[in-house]
């Protein structure tokens, strides 16, 4: 699994473990370990680190000082290094002395710079460090615009990038690696900062963290949430996951939704809806109950809201009646945020929603009062979005998006990374939210079934999209997820 960890914390176990180290070592595992990965970057693209043009980047503090003493391993070995003061007065002492003993070149003037950042083979950003706040000044912005022919390499986060929230507020500078030094920061993870870190490397410099606030499932963490039957299992101790959706209207939203649950592992889906006959037509192994959730057989959970159209309160308001989980999707959440949080009141058992951020921000009107917050406002935050829709519900939140992040009332978050952009397509929800409650049937908290439903629907959406990627329909995501299922227990 993936920990990323905000600043503060960050801050607090660097000095901790600088307090037991003689001055200067925690900044020289940091750029031995940016070094090395430069030198493997460097030989992939040219051969061998002699006689390549590497550009450094270097801005005040740490951040600039760990990029100066990575240039110097680098010229050490040959390497033809420049480095480009944007705020010389403020440079590190240290890092530039180390450059120019090991024969790099020093420049402040940003014409040259940005001349040598163009034809760099390698350009190390060490502009804004994770401490940075808004997007690069006006000075180094020039660069995030700037043609360039190399690699460049981040140090620690890309320079604009938030690294608490992933929020760009501004300009920043796009990688193609990010190396980040002892944890992961959660503007690694989360769009938009997620978009301009490329590829991803940690350097452990020897930090003792705290549990994290931000995590990231990776396939064994998958595979170990898979709920899988034992000899003794039958489809009831499976766990029947019970579905409220579709209409008249919207007869589609109930096929996808079911679609998902039977792919969810689950022994059972339970469907109540005006989609009956379609339903068992397509999937004559579900379950039909006529009526609403009130009148249905027992379910282990609910799934209320794709496509519900003119019943989505009643449906809403009975499920959310009954002592099982209940995941609240689409039309059912847009009853919710017009019956507001109290809605959720009294509930034993846990709830689940899923919006995305124009639900989002219709939840939010309805907790909050007001108008409802821009959708693009919230985009731009999802951190702080769906900690926010958590706490106002007291429910986990699935905030889909490009990065979908799911967050639950006690703080924990987790963000999915196997996302897809062909995942933006009609009835990709209904698919996902059958799945996520077919996994919450199984017994699993709100917190693991939303996780590890994003993670196998991106999987799904990848395979079925193919390599180099093409449209898909939300019903072939559905078909993918076996699939998904089967690469994730063979990791």
């Amino acid at each position: 699994m993936r920990h990323a960890h905000p600043v503060e914390t960050v801050r607090a176990a660097e000095a901790a473990l600088m307090a037991r180290l003689p001055e200067g070592t925690l900044m020289q595992r940091a750029a031995a370990g940016l070094a090395a990965t430069c030198a493997r970057l460097l030989t992939r693209r040219r051969g061998r680190v002699y006689g390549g043009r590497v550009t450094v980047l270097a801005g005040s503090g740490d951040n600039g000082g760990d990029a100066l003493y990575a240039g110097a391993a680098l010229a050490r070995r040959g390497a033809r290094v420049t480095a480009v003061l944007l705020t010389p007065e403020k440079a590190h002492p240290g890092g530039l002395a180390a450059l120019r003993a090991a024969g790099g070149r020093v420049t402040a003037e940003q014409e040259v710079g940005l001349a040598e950042f163009s034809r760099a083979d390698l350009v190390l950003d060490g502009i804004v460090g994770i401490g940075g706040r808004g997007g690069l000044r006006p000075g180094a912005a020039p660069y995030a615009r700037a043609g360039r022919s190399g690699i460049v390499v981040a140090v620690d986060l890309p320079s604009g990038v938030d690294a608490d929230t992933g929020e760009v507020p501004g300009e920043a500078l796009r990688a193609d690696v990010t190396v980040c030094f002892g944890t992961y920061k959660p503007g690694l993870l989360i769009d938009p900062g997620a978009e301009y870190t490329g590829a991803v490397q940690l350097v452990d410099i020897g930090l003792e963290l705290p549990e994290p606030e931000v995590t990231a499932l990776q396939h064994a963490d998958a595979a170990a949430l898979l709920p899988l039957p034992g000899a003794e299992s039958d489809k009831y101790r499976r766990g029947v996951v019970g579905v409220a959706a579709g209409s008249a209207r919207y007869p589609g939203a109930a096929l996808l939704a079911v679609a998902g649950a039977l792919r969810g592992g689950a022994g059972a889906v339970r469907y109540v809806g005006t989609a009956a006959e379609e339903v068992v037509r397509r999937f004559p192994e579900t379950l039909v109950t006529e009526g609403g959730p009130a009148w249905a057989g027992r379910v282990q959970a609910w799934v209320v809201g794709p496509g519900g159209g003119e019943g989505a309160r009643q449906a809403l308001t009975e499920a959310l009646a009954s002592d099982v989980p209940v995941l609240v999707d689409a039309d059912g959440l847009t009853e919710l945020g017009r019956l507001g949080p109290d809605a959720l009141a009294g509930r034993t058992a846990p709830t689940l929603l899923t919006p995305h951020t124009g639900e989002a921000a219709r939840l939010l009107a309805g907790a909050e009062g007001g108008a409802p917050p821009a959708a693009e406002e919230l985009a731009a935050a999802r951190l702080a979005t769906a900690r926010r829709l958590a706490a106002a519900y007291r429910a986990t939140v699935l905030l889909k998006g490009s990065t979908t992040v799911v967050a639950d009332p006690g703080g924990a978050v987790r963000v999915n990374p196997t996302g897809t952009s062909w995942l933006a397509t009609a009835g990709s929800g209904d698919v996902l939210a059958g799945l996520a409650g077919s996994l919450l049937a199984t017994g699993l908290s709100p917190l693991d079934a939303a996780s590890l439903a994003a993670y196998l629907h991106g999987l799904a959406a990848r395979e079925a999209a193919g390599d180099p990627g093409a449209p898909v329909t939300a019903l072939a995501v559905a078909g993918a997820l076996p699939t998904a299922w089967r690469a994730v227990r063979g990791a």
